[in-house]
């Protein structure tokens, strides 16, 4: 009976240990970096399969804006990204975006001073035809935007941001863990 009740428990015990492992398995690596003079109204777009993991400014809208942009590998293989999907746009002196859920930043567009226009582009993400979740979403503490620097963490891609006043208004990012359902 007893061995009975073992070899019950073990397909149990198995998809458990299988879910952890996958979950335990997400690596993100650093891809490109671009870095673009901010005012310029230039769209940066990660290339195929890579996210936004950070960004860096310096300066004021004529300064420079670096992107960072990164690699998903779950249990050894790239996650898929899929195209992007660009939002509408809105004020930056004002802003506020946040990715849909399950979907991570791959792209930012702004043209002209802390009144001018900017736009985020989104993408969802799968390995082997599964989505990928994104789970334990954080915002981070707000920076000056015109000395700011914000990378995620092991684990995390970049989902959202937001952004008061100009260049010496504060800016803060959302970052999320990529995890298997």
């Amino acid at each position: 009976m007893a061995a009975a009740l073992s070899l019950a428990l073990l397909p149990n015990l198995a998809a458990t240990e299988a879910s952890a492992a996958q979950a335990a398995d997400v690596v993100i690596i650093d891809g490109y970096t671009q870095t673009v003079k901010e005012s310029a109204g230039v769209p940066v777009t990660c290339p195929q399969h890579q996210v936004l993991l950070g960004r860096a400014h310096d300066g004021d809208e004529n300064g420079n804006t670096t992107y960072y942009c990164g690699l998903i590998f779950i249990s050894g293989e790239l996650v898929d990204v899929g195209a992007p999907n660009w939002s509408g746009t809105q004020g930056e002196s004002n802003s506020f975006f946040a990715a849909p859920p399950d979907q991570a930043l791959v792209g930012r567009q702004h043209s002209g001073d802390e009144n001018g226009p900017t736009r985020y582009a989104t993408a969802s993400l799968t390995w082997q035809g599964q989505d990928v979740n994104l789970t334990s979403y954080r915002w981070t503490p707000g920076q000056r935007e015109s000395n700011s620097y914000s990378k995620a963490s092991d684990g995390e891609v970049m989902v959202g941001r937001q952004h008061s006043g100009d260049e010496n208004g504060p800016t803060s990012y959302q970052y999320a863990k990529a995890t298997l359902g």
